[in-house]
């Protein structure tokens, strides 16, 4: 017989209940984050009118970001390996974080917007903002203006040359949700504009040599690589949906081909840093970058499902260019 000036320790309190209702709510709306997001706490912490914004955004999928801006601030350092680093440089490494981030945010947005019905047929995509309804199409486009209207002010600081570089890449950021209609290697698009602000970040340091081209060229292989590894993840869905890429086209061999173009990026690479003078920290660097590609091959190797990982882990392959050329421009 339970004595009644005990407390009933079994029963649920109010503060005990509230917590369970929140743990339960939290729950819930996590659950409704898409499934390919990388901060679904963060993500689904945030007010409901913004929650949908940064998903747009991708904000909750830095690595794109990381991607992005790796490449181009790796080719500021290039740059000055010959010459050592500028005062000004600081507000160049700036404007390209900015632009990095708003310009990825834009293109995604862009992308999330003409893909919208492929989106919904995807497991992995279908709670992105569109194809669950978070957002209109309406709100997605003026979403979109917001962005650019940002990245205008960031692009109106650069210098002229820098300027004409940089609109040059509309077109290939304008096409590129398109490509995976038409093309087997919509990746090699994906590479070519995804890099563009390795050429941008020249032109604001200096101008645009034949190694910048080279660093370039790396780099879009490198992407090629990568994104070929990213796409395994939706093999299946892809084929059903009609969507083409590398990894469907290569089959068996996926994983042998992201590493041939791991190595064609490394080739790139070093012929760049021997046009630039930017030895031995610069090859050791190229080396480095190597050695990683090597690394993911081995992972994804041992199992697919190591795919995502393996496709995230590319900001650490960036970041030892850019420590590389950076130790070189300074030493």
């Amino acid at each position: 017989m339970n004595d009644p000036t005990t407390p009933d320790t079994t029963s649920e309190t109010p503060e005990t209940k509230t917590r369970s209702e929140a743990a339960d709510s939290a729950e819930n709306t996590r659950a409704n984050a898409p499934a390919d997001s990388a901060l679904p706490d963060w993500l689904t912490s945030l007010p409901d009118t913004l929650r949908p914004y940064a998903a747009l955004a991708r904000l909750d999928r830095p690595i794109g970001t990381w991607l992005v801006m790796l490449p181009a601030l790796a080719s500021l350092a290039y740059t000055r390996m010959e010459t050592g680093f500028a005062w000004i440089d600081i507000w160049w490494d700036v404007l390209i974080i900015v632009g990095a981030v708003t310009m990825r945010g834009a293109a995604c947005t862009w992308n999330d917007i003409t893909d919208k019905d492929f989106d919904g047929a995807v497991a992995r995509t279908a709670n992105r903002p569109l194809p669950a309804g978070d957002v209109t199409v309406t709100q997605a486009y003026i979403f979109l203006g917001i962005q650019v209207a940002i990245a205008f002010i960031a692009w109106l600081c650069i210098p002229t040359d820098a300027k004409i570089v940089s609109l040059l890449a509309l077109p290939l950021i304008a096409a590129y949700p398109f490509m995976k209609r038409v093309t087997w290697w919509p990746q090699v698009w994906l590479g070519f504009t995804i890099n563009w602000g390795v050429l941008v970040a020249a032109a604001m340091a200096t101008h645009v040599s034949f190694g910048t081209v080279l660093l370039y060229l790396g780099f879009a292989a490198w992407t090629v690589g990568y994104d070929t590894i990213y796409a395994m993840q939706d093999r299946e869905d892809d084929a059903l949906i009609g969507v083409r890429s590398t990894a469907r086209l290569l089959g068996e061999q996926t994983i042998l081909g992201a590493f041939c173009f791991y190595l064609a990026a490394a080739a790139f690479f070093g012929g760049a840093v021997a046009a630039n003078g930017g030895m031995p920290l610069g090859v050791l660097a190229v080396i480095g970058f190597f050695a990683h590609g090597i690394w993911q091959v081995y992972k994804m190797n041992q199992d697919d499902d190591h795919a995502l990982m393996v496709f995230k882990s590319n900001a650490l392959a960036a970041l030892i260019l850019v420590a590389g050329f950076t130790l070189s421009a300074i030493i």
